[in-house]
């Protein structure tokens, strides 16, 4: 079981940037898949990135490809997601999430971190 703190959001204006990290605590985070997920007002949590146990292999959300990229660093028991070329859609709370090792689910959630996108 890992617990989970999610930090960086905040408020930019479009085009800009920000990098949201995700600390986990437990000695087993690097068996962990983690990922980002977001959720908007009124709207239902959507995936965002995800990266298998190793760093190795990484998805993303169509909306995000080629704008954002998700990294860990498993000395640090902490994964990152790089925001680039923020747009206002992308205003949401951002929440990372572990799926242990076999599991089929994200089963270990974050607080959760606010980013706002301005127009």
């Amino acid at each position: 079981q890992v617990q989970l703190v999610e930090s960086g959001g905040g408020l930019v204006q479009a085009g800009g940037s920000l990098r949201l990290s995700c600390a986990a605590s437990g000695r087993t985070f690097s068996s962990y898949a983690m990922g980002w997920f977001r959720q908007a007002p009124g709207e239902a949590r959507e995936f965002v990135a995800s990266i298998n146990s190793s760093g190795g292999s990484t998805y993303y959300a169509r909306s995000v490809k080629g704008r954002f990229t998700i990294s860990r660093d498993n000395a640090k028991n902490t994964v990152y997601l790089q925001m680039n070329s923020l747009k206002p859609d992308d205003t949401a709370v951002y929440s990372c999430s572990a799926r242990s090792p076999g599991g089929t689910s994200w089963s270990e959630w974050g607080q959760g971190t606010q980013v706002t996108v301005s127009s």
